[in-house]
Parts: structure tokens; C-alpha cells; sequence
């Protein structure tokens, strides 16, 4: 067994994230919904700072943009860190309701108010930048382009971008579960979400912020379009994180009895 100062291994890690899905299901609503509002702001933190980063980059790519990527993981370094309900990072659940120990009535409530609550929380803090006038200089031409960028896309990208952010999302909750103090806690956070940033792949929390502040920078972009990302992106998370990374490890360290 680890002393107090030896990481968790790999199957500890996943009883970890069982046990945490279970508590995370059991929440009171109106506990669940506070949490679920704070981070939808924490996330929305990281991607102003991500904007401003890039204001007065020439072409978006590059050191620039991973320096980017690590200004955004202040979101869910305050997530992990500070005790938030991030829908992303709660596909890791589906552990617990394969195990029997949650149903999926409990699963689909716990991701039903988490995502209302993330969109809250996303859309006040779109509202507050938009307050400060911070959308009246440069930052505000970067979040109209961010935002037209990303509702110009179509269905397969935004699923397959979706899925790849949120297997590297919910490995750095993965990762972050391993660690028994707070600098171990961030440092596991840092890289997946930094290069997610890097590689531009698409997080329906952040977009959720993204794309009503460009709207209230100027751009114009449709209702259909919004919704259209923030669906399949969405969808593509869930398949990324429940799929791709619970699934795999439930089944590596729960299901299939593997070895630490």
C-alpha cells in the first residue's frame, strides 16, 4: 500500500472515482445547482484569460496558443481544486452507474442540472466581461472571432473535436485523482488541458461562454448555429469521456481486474 506521499495508483484511482460519482449523485439539488453555476463561471475564467492571451496573435497557432491553453486550465484547476460540478469532467460517473452503485435515473439528474448550472454560471460571467467594457478594445475582436469560428463549423468535426477534448478533460480529472496534495493536483491538470487548447478541440462548458460573449462583442452568428455546436459538441463529450475514458478504465481496473 502508498504511504501518505506516494501517489494513487491506477486501480485506486478508479475506486476513487467511483466512490466520488456515487457522492456526486447524492447531492441535494439546490447544493448540486451552486456548484454546477460556480463552475460554469470557474471555466468561463480560464477562457477570458485564454482570449486575451491570444489577442494579437497573428494567425492563433503555436506557442501562443499553448500559453493559452494554460491560462484556460485556471478553470478547472478552480474546479478540482476548489469543489465544483462540472459536467464534462461528471461523464467520469458513468463508472459508478456500470458498477450498479448509482442508477441511471440519478446519472441523467446529476447531468441534467449540472448542465443547466454550468450554462448559468457560463452566461453570467459572458454577462459581467460584456459589463466591463473589456469587449470595447481588442479582446472583443478576438472573442467575435473565437465565436465565429466555432459556429462556423458542421456536425462531424464539432462530435469528433467534443470527444477528443473531453477524453483529455476527463483525464486530467483522472490524472488530478492521483495526486494527495494541491501542487500535484494542478501540475496534473496543466498538460491535457493545455494541449486540448493547443489542438482546438471543442468543450461544450467553454463554448457556452464563448459564444454569447462574441455575440455581445459583434458577431453575428444564428441561433441554429449555437445550438448546433453546443449540441454535438456536447454529444461528443459524453462519448469522449463516458465512452472513451470511464468505460475503458472500468473496465481495465473495475470490470476486468487488472493490476495496479
Amino acid at each position: 500500500m502508498p504511504n501518505d506521499h506516494d501517489a494513487y495508483r491506477p486501480a485506486e484511482i478508479a475506486q476513487l472515482v467511483e466512490a466520488v460519482g456515487v457522492a456526486k449523485a447524492r447531492l441535494p439539488i439546490g447544493q448540486m445547482a451552486t456548484l454546477a453555476i460556480l463552475a460554469g463561471a470557474f471555466i468561463s475564467f480560464g477562457a477570458a484569460g485564454y482570449l486575451m492571451v491570444m489577442t494579437g496573435a497573428d494567425a492563433g497557432f503555436g506557442p501562443q496558443r499553448l500559453l493559452g491553453g494554460v491560462v484556460f486550465s485556471l478553470g478547472l484547476i478552480l474546479v478540482i481544486v476548489g469543489g465544483a460540478e462540472l459536467f464534462t469532467g461528471n461523464a467520469l460517473m458513468v463508472m459508478a452507474a456500470v458498477e450498479g452503485k448509482i442508477g441511471l435515473g440519478a446519472l441523467l439528474r446529476n447531468w441534467g442540472v449540472v448542465y443547466l448550472g454550468n450554462f448559468i454560471g457560463a452566461l453570467a460571467l459572458a454577462l459581467a466581461f460584456w459589463l466591463t467594457v473589456l469587449l470595447d478594445g481588442p479582446m472583443g475582436q478576438t472573442a467575435a472571432d473565437v465565436a465565429r469560428a466555432k459556429a462556423g463549423g458542421s456536425a462531424l468535426p464539432w462530435l469528433v473535436k467534443g470527444a477528443l477534448c473531453n477524453a483529455l478533460v476527463c483525464l486530467a480529472v483522472w490524472l488530478s485523482f492521483s495526486a494527495r496534495d494541491t501542487t500535484g493536483k494542478i501540475l496534473a491538470i496543466l498538460g491535457p488541458i493545455a494541449v486540448f487548447v493547443l489542438l482546438g478541440l471543442e468543450h461544450s462548458i467553454a463554448n457556452m461562454f464563448f459564444l454569447p460573449l462574441g455575440v455581445l462583442a459583434g458577431a453575428e452568428i444564428s441561433a441554429a448555429s449555437a445550438l448546433g455546436n453546443l449540441f454535438w459538441v456536447t454529444f461528443g463529450n459524453i462519448i469522449g469521456g463516458a465512452g472513451g475514458v470511464a468505460l475503458a478504465y472500468r473496465y481495465a481496473y473495475l470490470g476486468g481486474k487488472g493490476a495496479a
